[in-house]
Formats: C-alpha cells, sequence, structure tokens
C-alpha cells in the first residue's frame, strides 16, 4: 500500500469515528442541509421563471468570476517553482479579510435592510439574519466535522510522509468547501438584481480567489504532484463556484423572507470558514502578524470596494 492509498484510507476510518462521535453535529447538519433544500425546493422554480432568469444569468456570471479567478491564480503556479510561507500566509490573510469585509457589507447589512423593509422592526431583522447566520454556521460546523483535519490523517505510526501529504490534501479539501458558501453568496447577491450588492461581493470574492488558487497549486507542488496536475487540480477547485452560485441564487429568489435569511445563511458560512480554516491555515507558520496585517489590508480594500461599486 503506498502512502496515498494509506492517508486516503484513514480520511474515511476517521470521517466514520467523527460521525458515530458527534451525533449532534450530525442532527445540526441534516437541519441546515433540510433548510437549504426547502429554500432551493420552494424558491427554485420561482428563481428560474421568466420574471428572475437575468438575476440567474448575473449569479452565473459572478460564479463563473470566481472560477476564473482561481484557474488565474492556478495558472501564474506555471511561472513559480515556489513562494514563501511567510507570502503564502499574507496573501491568505488578505483573502481572510475581503471574506469578513464581504459578509459585513455585502452579506449582512443588505439583509438587516431587507428584513427591516419586510417586517417593519429592526429587532424582528436581527433576529431573521441571525436565523440565517446559525444555518450557516450549522452547515459549515457540520461539514468540518466529518471532514478529518491533518492531525486525524496520520498518526505516529503513519507511513513515512503522510503527515505532510495529509495536510496539503486537506487544506486543499478545506479550499474547495469554503469555495461552495463563497459561490451561494454570489448567488444570493444577485437574487434581487441589486448591483449595489452583487457587484462587490462579486469582485471582493473574485480578487481573492486568486492567492488561494496559486496556493492550492504551489501546496500540490511541494508534496511531489506534478506542475500540470497541481494546476488543473487547483483549477478544478473553483468549480464550486459557479455550482453555489447556482444554489444561492436558488434558495434566495422565492418567498421575500428566504432573501435575507440566505444572505445570513452565505455571511454566516463565510465567517466560519473564515475563522476556523483560513485564519489558522495563516498562523500555522508562526506568521501571525504579516497575516494580520494581511487580513486588515483585504477588509480596507473590500470596505473601500463596497462604497465606490455600491
Amino acid at each position: 500500500m503506498n502512502t496515498t492509498e494509506a492517508v486516503s484510507g484513514s480520511f474515511f476510518d476517521a470521517w466514520r469515528a467523527q460521525v458515530r462521535m458527534h451525533r449532534h453535529v450530525a442532527l445540526g447538519l441534516l437541519v441546515a442541509v433540510l433548510a437549504v433544500a426547502w429554500l432551493l425546493l420552494s424558491s427554485g422554480l420561482e428563481a428560474f421563471s421568466d420574471k428572475n432568469r437575468i438575476y440567474v444569468g448575473y449569479a452565473a456570471l459572478g460564479g463563473v468570476a470566481g472560477f476564473g479567478a482561481t484557474a488565474l491564480g492556478a495558472l501564474l503556479a506555471a511561472g513559480l517553482r515556489s513562494i514563501s510561507d511567510r507570502v503564502q500566509d499574507s496573501m491568505l490573510g488578505f483573502a481572510a479579510g475581503m471574506m469578513l469585509a464581504a459578509s459585513s457589507f455585502s452579506l449582512i447589512l443588505p439583509g438587516l435592510d431587507s428584513a427591516r423593509t419586510l417586517l417593519g422592526s429592526g429587532p424582528a431583522a436581527a433576529l431573521t439574519v441571525a436565523i440565517g447566520l446559525g444555518l450557516g454556521v450549522l452547515l459549515m460546523l457540520g461539514l468540518d466535522y466529518f471532514t478529518p483535519h491533518a492531525h486525524e490523517s496520520s498518526g505516529p505510526h503513519g507511513p513515512p510522509g503522510s503527515d505532510r501529504v495529509g495536510g496539503v490534501w486537506l487544506f486543499v479539501l478545506a479550499i474547495i468547501l469554503h469555495n461552495l458558501p463563497e459561490g451561494m453568496a454570489i448567488g444570493v447577491s444577485f437574487a434581487n438584481g441589486d448591483m449595489t450588492v452583487g457587484l462587490p461581493l462579486t469582485t471582493a470574492i473574485a480578487l481573492q480567489d486568486i492567492p488561494e488558487g496559486l496556493a492550492v497549486a504551489l501546496a500540490l507542488r511541494a508534496i511531489g504532484v506534478s506542475p500540470l496536475r497541481s494546476i488543473l487540480i487547483a483549477i478544478g477547485s473553483g468549480l464550486m463556484e459557479p455550482v453555489g452560485a447556482l444554489v444561492g441564487v436558488g434558495i434566495a429568489s422565492g418567498f421575500p423572507i428566504a432573501y435575507p435569511v440566505s444572505l445570513g445563511l452565505a455571511a454566516g458560512a463565510m465567517i466560519f470558514v473564515v475563522s476556523h480554516e483560513v485564519i489558522p491555515e495563516t498562523h500555522r507558520n508562526g506568521h501571525q502578524t504579516v497575516a494580520t496585517v494581511g487580513l486588515m489590508a483585504g477588509f480596507a480594500v473590500m470596505m473601500f470596494l463596497d462604497t465606490a461599486l455600491g
């Protein structure tokens, strides 16, 4: 059995162990999935009606923009043998800052405004968006619990190099998973056809997808994956964005209240990913300062984009 096969087998063993150990989390994931499925089924037909078809087109284009930015970052790896961990962590910190700002300015605030218009009450609006936030956290928490992490992928008796191999592949998996809520955020932001919400959010997500595509390709090359295969896998990781965009526009285009709930859901998922996956990855190598500076720079850039484009 080679190293890759051993690591793959350990993934499934760790996944089954997590399911057995965390049934309450599995229940939370089920609730979130059912809520998303209900919104999608109840809103999907409305989303693809003649009235809303143009919004679906905007969402699809936004998802393709995110995919294209990921592909561009992956292609940049063809001209680079490697970049330092310090630079990579600062780039990911920049991406995290943009995601945090996008969640605040392009998802939560428009969600509160929409819910307040519908319900005529500030507290009711806040509760509506908070419910969406909770669903987004439940969704990503469930996916996180049932996705083995680097410390679970191999142990002291694992094959040589499996810690490193497993850690890199799990980093790639984390990027792929968090491309789904990014795509959903793009789709939700276009659900009402409001360019002041959709355009700055899509721009921010596309910009921060470039360093992510580059990071995935370079991380795979570092463990011996061929340059061409590394680039193709990194490009493929961006396919979740157009898929997520269609899901996002589908869940937010039906009942009026579904729009602010879906904005909250997308924000909750993105904030969870930033806090749970991206920031720990940028701090893992001891580059907390440059990563934090990068995060603040990304937040400021997104704040500017939201003001300039919105």
